[in-house]
């Protein structure tokens, strides 16, 4: 089966009694978790975005204590579980602000974490690429926002 396209979709959407469009979101919310936290999150979270990013940053923290660290294997594994969360709730928010928040956020903790990040290429590679993708984001917003961030990423660049 051949999937329609976003416009074709947007059209035969705009046609659909407001019923029929409940049922709709319903099924799809479903089939799919992601389906159904991205409905969660347009319905009841994207009013506060700041509500959304503290409640991201508690599931970061929840993450961060349950790294095994005994073993760096481990420990990768675990980082490479809390990045994609983060890319998941970024895509949800869809707000530039709030990514680079969000992964200056798991650069701190990171770096909080006593996960030696310099001995090993694999975190250390993670590490410098959340770094990068906030400073790229970074260059979209506000200037006044910029400085801020600029800031916090400065010292983050310093450690490693």
């Amino acid at each position: 089966m051949k999937s329609a396209t976003v416009q074709e979709l947007k059209e035969e959407l705009s046609e659909l009694k407001p019923k029929e469009l409940v049922n709709l979101c319903l099924r799809l919310a479903r089939f799919k978790k992601e389906n159904k936290e991205l409905l969660t999150y347009l319905l009841y979270e994207a009013g506060d975005e700041a509500g959304f990013i503290r409640s991201v940053q508690i599931e970061v923290d929840e993450l961060f204590q349950e790294i095994n660290q005994s073993h760096l294997y481990f420990a990768k594994k675990s980082l490479r579980k809390i990045v994609r969360i983060i890319s998941k709730y970024c895509r949800y928010s869809g707000q530039k602000a709030t990514e680079v928040d969000l992964r200056i956020y798991f650069c701190q903790k990171l770096h909080d974490s006593g996960i030696p990040v310099v001995p090993n290429p694999v975190i250390r590679n993670l590490y410098q690429g959340q770094l990068k993708k906030a400073r790229t984001l970074l260059k979209a917003l506000h200037e006044d926002i910029q400085y801020d961030y600029e800031r916090q990423l400065e010292k983050l660049e310093k450690t490693y």
